[in-house]
């Protein structure tokens, strides 16, 4: 369709696209959750995937670039919450009091619906745990940015990046725990506080 000046205009409006690309990704996230609880993670294609949300496989590729990706959907709001953590905390609170908060938090949400359904899908399923802790070392750039912001410092020091390393792999290790808050506190007691402190000079 052309305009009052001649030219090409989009006969479909912006918005209107973004809410159809919206609702067939969530169609396909809705297929795909079904199919995996109902058979499990490796059992399911990506095409009976497609065919249950009534599109192509590239469609499925075009919203989410691997198979894995439909079990962490949330993946960008995770990201921005855990980043929101640190440079958003209150007055007076440490980075470790902030990111101690949030994972006791981010763990007891993956406890409730519809979180909860991830870890079933996770539970004996090696690639999505490898995935899961690939997509979450991947904050680590954005964490070391913020710090590095933070302090004033034009480039990140060795310290910054050895504590957003360690302080990443605490919530790796807590979320398997039967008690997650005693692994996060103590994990973090230990990043603040040195192995010295543990270890009585190497004993």
């Amino acid at each position: 369709m052309r305009g009052y000046d001649g030219g090409m205009v989009d006969a479909e409006p912006l918005g209107r696209r973004e809410r159809k690309k919206a609702a067939t990704r969530a169609t396909i996230l809705e297929a795909a959750t079904a199919l995996f609880l109902e058979r499990g993670f490796d059992a399911v294609t990506v095409r009976e995937i497609a065919d249950q949300a009534d599109v192509t496989p590239k469609t499925v590729f075009t919203h989410f670039p691997q198979k894995e990706a439909l079990v962490f959907a949330d993946e960008k709001e995770r990201h921005e919450r855990l980043v929101a953590a640190v440079r958003d905390r209150g007055p007076g609170l440490s980075v470790s009091g902030a990111l101690k908060a949030h994972y006791l938090a981010e763990i007891a949400a993956l406890k409730t619906e519809p979180q909860s359904r991830i870890l079933a899908l996770m539970d004996g399923t090696p690639a999505l745990i490898d995935y899961a802790e690939r997509m979450w070392l991947r904050h680590e750039d954005a964490l070391i940015a913020t710090l590095t912001e933070e302090f004033g410092l034009d480039e990140p020091s060795e310290e910054i990046r050895f504590y957003v390393r360690f302080a990443l792999q605490i919530q790796l290790m807590a979320v398997r725990e039967a008690d997650p808050e005693a692994s996060v506190e103590a994990g973090f007691r230990f990043l603040d506080q040195g192995w010295a402190s543990y270890g009585k000079g190497g004993r």
